[in-house]
């Protein structure tokens, strides 16, 4: 079945690629199990090198690469930009980290000599989504490929340009052949992949739906996962909180990415003292936003990137309007080619409705008010997600206690939700399991072995 690359600012299809069948697939597992074999004992100070170079690459071709991404999935093109530098910063993080993160380390016992090693797993599958078609790529390449592993992309189906863009910069840095490798197939054909005996682990990055399917199928064969998933973040805002800079800082985290974020704000969660004056000023950025070409720098917002997408948030609205949420503004889709939806803000929202209960995967904004800052904490928890949450208030201490009782991966005081190469990344209950980044990422995918000497 061919694989077709469509733009969402106009329907357009852009280019159509033909899937591999079952035998180049798996003759490119074995390409990958048998680079495996040399890579791992290759010296970290020539993966770091070929990692300094893709670094490079990223930051001197950033225009060109985000292009792509604008063209295939609508992210707005300052946004594209942002993220081929982040990929670089990934890059450059763990090749001057490697060492370090993965020395021996050495542990007293009865034994006269005991430590641990840090030993690289074998080919890891990664399955990964369009929102974040690089950056989602890189923060699992970057520290798998520099520990010694190598890596398989399943990418989303309708962002194959972008897929073969990062095996090109692989390529292009001086990786061997087939420790990176693109393969354009469906999702139907990742059962049969993960059952691969040369296949070590596997990552995803997906709905809450892929990873049950992914954990059922890796663990039928008994092999490591990374299941990074959903989200439905509270943005808390208690009665101190800085109004104009809370507002502010909710409207960029509900719309970055066209509102197509795992970690973007969904839930904002207001105390009832000051929720007048939040949702005033919430929704006066909101109208002042600019929706139009993502290629426009002008822009705040492009399109969904897929009208099936597109169509579930317009749902998701009417049937939350229907049971008694306010629209505040939007709510409705544009009238023009392409796949566009406007920032909308909706209050009055409650228990049971689509846009408290689900992920909404768009630019919707769900108001909730609550008695008090302990109603605040309650309602942030009552989700099945727990990805991240964001929490306002000026009293520090009390930001601090009120961190520890809420059920997520991260909470950032005072700021936004967002992926940085230094701190885990990953979430519980159904947001899923595992961490990503920082030196708890990389370990992920390593055999931790203890070696003991009489």
């Amino acid at each position: 079945m061919p694989i077709k690359s469509i733009n969402p600012a106009t329907g357009e299809v852009i280019k159509v690629l033909d899937e591999l069948t079952e035998d180049q697939v798996y003759q490119e597992i074995d390409k990958a199990y048998s680079t495996f074999q040399s890579w791992k004992k290759t010296s970290y100070k020539e993966r770091r090198a070929h990692l300094k170079k893709a670094s490079t690459i990223l930051k001197d071709e950033k225009y060109n690469y985000a292009k792509i991404l604008t063209l295939e999935m609508g992210k707005p093109i300052r946004q594209a930009v942002s993220e081929v530098e982040k990929c670089a910063w990934v890059c450059e993080y763990y090749a001057d980290n490697i060492e370090k993160i993965l020395k021996k380390e050495v542990i007293q016992t009865d034994a006269s000599e005991s430590y641990v090693e840090f030993d690289p797993l074998g080919v890891v599958l990664a399955i990964m989504p369009w929102n974040f078609p690089y950056w989602q790529v890189f923060r699992f390449a970057a520290p798998a490929l520099v520990a010694g592993n190598v890596g398989l992309l399943k990418h989303s189906s309708n962002v194959p340009m972008s897929a073969l863009a990062i095996e090109e910069i692989f390529m292009k840095a001086g990786f061997p052949s087939g420790t990176f490798k693109t393969l354009l197939v469906g999702s139907s054909r990742m059962e049969d992949i993960i059952n691969h005996p040369k296949v070590s682990a596997v990552t995803l990055t997906g709905s809450e739906g892929a990873g049950k399917k992914v954990a059922s199928a890796a663990g039928k064969n008994l092999k490591k996962t990374v299941l990074e998933l959903g989200g439905s973040d509270p943005f808390i805002v208690l009665a101190d909180a800085d109004i104009e800079a809370a507002s502010n800082m909710a409207v960029k985290s509900r719309i970055i990415n066209n509102g197509q974020s795992c970690i973007a704000a969904k839930r904002f969660i207001v105390v009832k003292e000051i929720a007048k004056q939040f949702e005033e000023r919430f929704v006066e950025i909101v109208n002042d936003l600019k929706i139009g070409d993502p290629m426009d720098e002008r822009n705040d917002l492009g399109p969904i990137a897929r009208e099936d997408l597109l169509l579930t948030i317009d749902e998701q609205v009417k049937q939350s309007v229907k049971m008694g949420a306010k629209l505040l503004s939007g709510g409705k889709r544009l009238e023009v080619h392409g796949y566009y939806y406007p920032a909308t803000v909706l209050s009055d929202v409650k228990k049971g409705m689509p846009v408290y209960e689900q992920e909404t995967f768009g630019p919707i904004a769900a108001i909730i008010v609550a008695e008090d800052q302990d109603d605040a904490i309650r309602i942030a928890n009552d989700s099945p997600y727990g990805l991240g949450a964001s929490l306002w208030t000026r009293n520090l201490s009390n930001a601090k206690e009120l961190a520890s009782r809420i059920e997520s991966g991260s909470v950032f005081i005072n700021g936004m939700v967002k992926s940085d190469p230094r701190l885990p990344f990953g979430g519980i209950k159904i947001s899923g399991y595992g961490r990503e980044l920082s030196h708890y990422g990389i370990k992920e995918f390593i055999n931790i072995k203890t070696v003991w000497i009489a």
